[in-house]
């Protein structure tokens, strides 16, 4: 649940990142431990691009997505996605429309049970980025748009590791850009402590989920949209701060205009 101003943000720690003026971009473990950053929170637009209306294709890797258990998370993740996608959530992103884009409601357009190859034990990121243009050049992903969002659901038992840091040691979800432009999230399986934050499986899921989105849709390369070289992206700010929205658990985020995570 963190965040990017150069393309690959992540080192080994987080204090390290914000020495290194690297654009956080992922969701951090729980508690979060971050460096201490000083002063209030203020976003400032980069003049990159931003998502007007997300479209979130999501990818869920493995067979191990297709038991029982495991499908039903699919369906309750894909049924969130439809939700927030046109929830107050997205409206209350509309204050960071600027630059020729008006951020908005969008919609998920499909899913897929990728089960062509798997994502072994260590999966890394090098090779979700490898998958998703070899699945969009194939035609089993959509063509990415100025709006697409590639949301990738590694299955339990799969360690992501990105940049020498791995899940549920180092971080619990994150989104990225490839050299092309494609606009990613990955989100671990949340088997561990750090990565429950206290919730329950479903409730962790969302709420990594909504961090990442906000965060792809306002600063979709990581640094270049809406950024904070102290605080990071619009979720880093309020890590692992939840309300309820409808039926759903999703994290507060930075607003300027109010000053808090809200």
């Amino acid at each position: 649940m963190c965040p990017k101003a150069v393309r690959k943000k992540k080192t080994q720690t987080h204090s390290e990142w914000s020495k290194a003026r690297r654009p956080l971009r992922i969701v951090p473990l729980h508690p979060a431990a971050r460096a201490a950053a000083t002063g209030t929170p203020q976003l400032t637009y980069r003049g990159g691009p931003l998502l007007s209306a997300a479209e979130v294709f999501t990818i869920f890797w493995g067979k191990a997505w297709e038991n029982a258990a495991n499908a039903t998370v699919v369906q309750q993740m894909n049924s969130f996605f439809d939700f927030v996608l046109t929830s107050s959530l997205m409206n209350q992103l509309g204050e960071y429309s600027t630059g020729g884009f008006t951020i908005g409601n969008g919609k998920r357009i499909g899913t897929l049970n990728l089960v062509s190859s798997e994502p072994g034990s260590t999966l890394q990121d090098a090779a979700i980025q490898s998958m998703l243009q070899k699945e969009i050049s194939a035609g089993t992903l959509p063509a990415k748009t100025a709006n697409s969002l590639y949301f990738v659901f590694a299955p339990p038992g799969t360690q992501v590791v990105d940049a020498g840091s791995s899940s549920c040691q180092d971080f619990c979800g994150y989104h990225d850009a490839t050299a092309e432009g494609i606009f990613y999230a990955v989100m671990p399986y949340p088997g561990c402590s750090g990565c429950e934050g206290g919730l329950a499986l479903l409730d962790a899921l969302t709420s990594t989920s909504s961090h990442e989105l906000c965060e792809a849709i306002t600063d979709p390369i990581p640094g270049q949209g809406w950024y904070d070289d102290s605080f990071g992206e619009i979720g880093d700010i309020c890590a692992w701060k939840t309300k309820n929205l409808g039926n759903y658990t999703v994290q507060l985020e930075w607003s300027n205009s109010a000053g808090a995570c809200v």
